[in-house]
């Protein structure tokens, strides 16, 4: 901070904070990771796919992930649910892209 900023002008758009707090949240960005690679999932793939997290956490995330970033498709007359990715999930997909450079040049590229 120079001389002439001041703490308030420093402040966080709260999007931008909105933003963080939803992917900032362990395992929001790898569930959304599956699904960007993976298309619509059923729950039984996520938790194959996202192994380390419990399935009592994995609900909780989806369900925060449903306010905007992820659908719960239902099918009449069948037991199948499925999560899929919505518009503004799908366009995340330059986002991650990005993470995934950005962690092959910090961290090294795949093996």
């Amino acid at each position: 901070m120079n001389e002439m900023e001041t703490k308030e002008d420093t402040k966080l758009c709260p999007k931008f904070m909105k933003t963080f707090e939803i992917l900032g949240r362990k395992w929001n960005g790898l569930i959304i990771e599956v699904l960007l690679n993976n298309g619509p999932s059923r729950f039984k793939d996520l938790t194959g796919a996202v192994c380390t997290c419990s399935d009592r956490v994995l609900v909780e995330r989806l369900k925060e992930l449903e306010e905007g970033l992820v659908e719960r498709r239902t099918y009449v007359d069948s037991a199948l649910i499925e999560y899929a990715l919505t518009e503004r999930g799908e366009a995340m997909r330059p986002l991650m892209d990005e993470i995934h450079e950005w962690a092959d040049e910090t961290y090294g590229a795949k093996a």
